[in-house]
């Protein structure tokens, strides 16, 4: 939910930050395809990612802190805390893959036991983030595909009609 005065340059930056993150989502979440180097990189990438997304949306987690149990719309109230739920899920999804790490940690010279309980950990966050991230993308469905229109399929299409006019001209 993003407030109106924002200006669009910023806008059209959180959502290509956004793809990004579901991009990189969709290759980690399956190891198995990509391979456990590229899935344990990526996520460690996705962090900075996800830490600029977070900034591009400070104003509204700030606002939304200060009046949580005041006057805060419901779908407000409900986007806070899901997002609140991504995030720790998030954090316990890097700090488990950290500490089941084949490829990140060896690379940095870094050996840890293996642990059974982490990999479950690691695997159930998983599974619990997929179901956050489709009801946060549910919330956010309006925003998603008309910034989407906005910033993609309406310039795509600007230029067929020019093409076109240029055409027939």
């Amino acid at each position: 939910m993003e407030s109106k005065s924002k200006p669009r340059s910023q806008t059209k930056i959180k959502l290509w930050i956004d793809l990004a993150i579901f991009i990189a989502f969709l290759v980690t979440m399956d190891p198995h395809s990509s391979g456990i180097p590229i899935h344990e990189w990526l996520s460690i990438a996705m962090i900075a990612v996800v830490i600029v997304h977070l900034l591009l949306s400070w104003d509204w987690i700030a606002q939304v802190t200060r009046r949580f149990f005041g006057r805060v719309g419901g779908v407000s109230r409900i986007n806070y805390v899901l997002n609140w739920l991504l995030f720790i899920d998030g954090i316990l999804i890097m700090f488990s893959g950290i500490l089941i790490s084949e490829a990140v940690m060896p690379a940095l010279g870094i050996s840890l036991p293996p642990g059974f309980a982490w990999r479950r950990l690691h695997d159930m966050s998983a599974n619990l983030f997929l179901l956050l991230l489709g009801l946060h993308t549910a919330l956010h469905w309006s925003w998603i595909v008309n910034t989407f229109k906005r910033y993609i399929i309406e310039p795509i299409g600007r230029l067929f009609t020019k093409k076109q006019k240029d055409v027939t001209a």
